[in-house]
């Protein structure tokens, strides 16, 4: 988010007057409001938030819990560990709407079936919720973020008596499925999401687990029962087309990864195949090969025993991203090597032959885009554990 535009609305929630003491009328709406996707990776799934709305007390604010600032200090390092904080800002609804109104991104209001006390409730829940001292929060884009806390609000407001219905929606799917139908498979974004995150994502998820997407509020509102009186009703009262914009798709670029990676995997196959035919190596191939793949695998070996994020542990990827190549590249830049260095060629391949045997049984599904530099790794593995030692 803009950093003026973030430093405009938490100022307004920070010195905006506490209203939990208010009463609300009996005229008042609670609504679930659900955004279209933006063009932006952190856009591509859509946005959720609360609205009260009070025509007698002449309120209508928005309680959103998507806040951040990419120029907060540390943001990257803190991002980088899985220390996320995210914040719960109130404002004007007429802000909330006129930034999508300039983006061009849908928006939809489902009204809550509530009694009186309920909305109350709710109200009261939010202002507490909104004090500087209670609106940060520890993000987690899957348990914990700007949809799953309208899950939980109102489970935590209604209780039992409300009900959510999974007749509607496919079953089984693993978190890795749900992410990877929000956006296009073949981008950047879809790459890194399945890069860093091992084995966690290929659980299956509960239907409310689902309710982390924000399309999945949306439905499962929609179907939901809530217990008024001791009677079945809907718990959307009814719904409002709030900005009818046709729905943005995530950018994607001609030089998507499963491009870049087969002309990659294209010329490094062709180099390894000059090589065998001119009986040489290519040191500058090797230590670039090896060099990036080590890099990467320190990435990911940082994310899964040095942060918190969820979903980092347990992350296979680094099978071919292994991080002692980042070591083993200065070795090769060498005429000669030690004679270990086969037997780590060999250990290499072993680990490639592993991969496809833990995606075809789902212990981890690995990006798509890779296929091609998988295989150029294997050739050229496989060609440095008979020539290394000779050459």
């Amino acid at each position: 988010m803009n950093k003026k535009y973030f430093l405009l609305l938490f100022l307004l929630s920070i010195f905006s007057p506490l209203k939990a003491q208010l009463q609300l009328s009996e005229y008042a709406e609670v609504s679930i409001v659900t955004a279209g996707p933006g063009e932006e990776l952190y856009e591509a799934f859509g946005h959720s938030a609360i609205r009260i709305k009070d025509p007698v007390l002449k309120l209508d604010l928005i309680y959103n819990y998507g806040m951040f600032d990419f120029n907060q200090p540390n943001f990257y390092t803190n991002f980088a560990k899985g220390n996320m904080i995210y914040s719960l800002a109130r404002y004007d609804f007429k802000y909330f709407i006129a930034s999508y109104r300039r983006d061009k991104r849908w928006l939809k209001e489902q009204v809550l079936n509530l009694t009186t006390q309920e909305k109350q409730r709710y109200f009261k829940f939010l202002e507490n919720n909104a004090l500087p001292e209670n609106s940060n929060y520890q993000y987690d884009p899957y348990f914990d973020n700007c949809a799953t806390k309208l899950r939980d609000i109102t489970k935590t407001i209604l209780g039992d008596k409300v009900v959510f219905d999974d007749n509607n929606l496919e079953k089984n799917l693993t978190f890795r499925q749900l992410t990877n139908n929000e956006i296009p498979w073949n981008s950047w974004g879809t790459f890194g999401l399945n890069l860093i995150a091992g084995t966690k994502l290929d659980e299956q998820a509960t239907f409310e687990q689902y309710m982390y997407l924000p399309d999945y509020v949306y439905t499962s509102f929609k179907s939901a029962t809530v217990f008024i009186k001791n009677q079945p009703q809907k718990l959307i009262k009814k719904e409002i087309v709030l900005l009818n914009f046709k729905e943005k798709k995530a950018k994607t670029s001609i030089f998507n990864p499963f491009l870049i990676f087969s002309v990659i995997a294209l010329l490094g196959i062709y180099i390894t195949y000059k090589d065998f035919k001119n009986n040489k190596r290519t040191k500058s191939l090797d230590f670039t090969l090896f060099f990036v793949t080590g890099l990467i695998g320190c990435a990911l070996f940082f994310l899964w025993f040095f942060s918190t994020h969820s979903t980092a542990p347990n992350n296979f990827n680094l099978l071919w991203a292994f991080a002692p190549n980042v070591v083993v590249a200065f070795l090769l830049l060498k005429t000669h090597q030690p004679r270990w260095l086969k037997k780590y060629m060999q250990l290499l391949l072993l680990f490639l032959v592993i991969i496809p045997i833990l995606w075809i049984v789902e212990i981890q599904v690995f990006p798509v885009v890779i296929i091609p530099l998988l295989v150029f790794l294997a050739i050229r593995y496989y060609y440095l554990s008979k020539k290394i030692i000779d050459l």
